[in-house]
């Protein structure tokens, strides 16, 4: 994902919150748009009530988005716009906390915590895709271990190399070199 309707349109789709109506998420959305990298994939994303602490005292909404690199988190806003990101290696946790009506997915990280409220069903599912997916991005790669054509060509290389090294040392002549040569390479 990396448009604004890609990105409102998975929050539909998922049942990722969906803010005031799509065309307030799609604008949110359109700052997170603008703030990527070209190397950045959206992963996740979701809305709601940003800085939550009761109904009546929050931020309104804010468009989330989960990418490869960080999570951003944006709202435009009648006038001016908030626009804010959390590195992936300095979020400590996720949690969700559940009332009547409202779910509450915190966003823990090094500096602060973001407490984002929807409807209860979604922070839940939210707070758990969350979970998941910073698992993932934490876990380190797997090595790739090269297969053995390639162990056997990188293994020519080095005798080539070390085959040379010795004619530029004078312990090989051009005609043993040569000869060398065309042995390994299997000629």
């Amino acid at each position: 994902m990396r448009t604004a309707s890609e990105m409102y349109q998975y929050c539909l789709t998922n049942h990722y919150g969906q803010g005031q109506n799509q065309k307030w998420g799609e604008k949110h959305f359109a700052l997170i748009e603008q703030a990527l990298a070209a190397d950045e994939d959206v992963l996740m994303c979701f809305i709601g009530l940003h800085n939550y602490v009761s109904p009546t005292k929050h931020d309104s909404n804010y468009a989330y988005a989960v990418t490869n690199k960080r999570i951003i988190m944006a709202q435009k806003k009648m006038i001016g716009e908030a626009l804010q990101s959390v590195a992936l290696d300095h979020v400590n946790d996720i949690t969700f906390t559940s009332g009547f009506l409202m779910g509450v997915v915190t966003i823990d990280t090094m500096k602060e915590k973001f407490n984002v409220a929807v409807d209860k069903s979604q922070a839940k599912n939210i707070s758990e895709r969350l979970h998941d997916l910073l698992i993932d991005l934490k876990r380190p790669a797997p090595k790739v271990q090269p297969s053995s054509a390639q162990k056997a060509v990188d293994d020519q290389i080095n005798l080539l190399y070390e085959l040379k090294e010795l004619l530029d040392a004078g312990v090989l002549t051009q005609e043993e070199f040569d000869a060398k040569k065309k042995q390994v390479l299997g000629l």
